[in-house]
């Protein structure tokens, strides 16, 4: 019985070793811009998702492009040995979540204030690798 729990514990590593993630928090961006681009490299490889993201003129792609880059030396760090061509690396999840809300007041005419929001989010981007086998 023991032998089995090892098994299942080792195999649960190994599948930990084929994905990396990476977030970014409190990104000074409304969660909806954000969405649009990252709906751009959902379920992309990771070489044609960086180039989505370098040739997309949005802000938000630029704070995306060091997020996904940061994923990569993350899956990387842990597999020292495999080389990311031959993983077929993916931008396996993505996800944009509401951050926290700077509220301001802005003049509004006859002394009324309308409230301004300026939004923030987290990002998470999980990097997945497409081959079952380690070289």
């Amino acid at each position: 019985m023991g032998s089995r729990k090892k098994q299942m514990a080792d195999a649960i590593k190994e599948s930990k070793k084929q994905i990396a993630f990476a977030k970014l928090n409190n990104c000074p961006t409304s969660p909806r811009k954000m969405r649009i681009v990252a709906d751009l490299v959902r379920g992309e490889r990771v070489e044609k998702a960086l180039n989505i993201l370098k040739f997309n003129s949005k802000e938000a792609s630029k704070r995306l492009e060091t997020l996904l880059v940061s994923a990569i030396a993350n899956w990387q760090a842990k597999n020292e040995e495999a080389s990311i061509e031959e993983a077929e690396l993916f931008v396996k999840e993505i996800r944009v979540d509401g951050g926290s809300m700077l509220k301001r007041l802005r003049p509004a005419p006859q002394g009324r204030a309308h409230r301004i929001r300026k939004r923030s989010n987290h990002v998470t981007i999980v990097v997945g690798a497409n081959n079952n086998t380690q070289s």
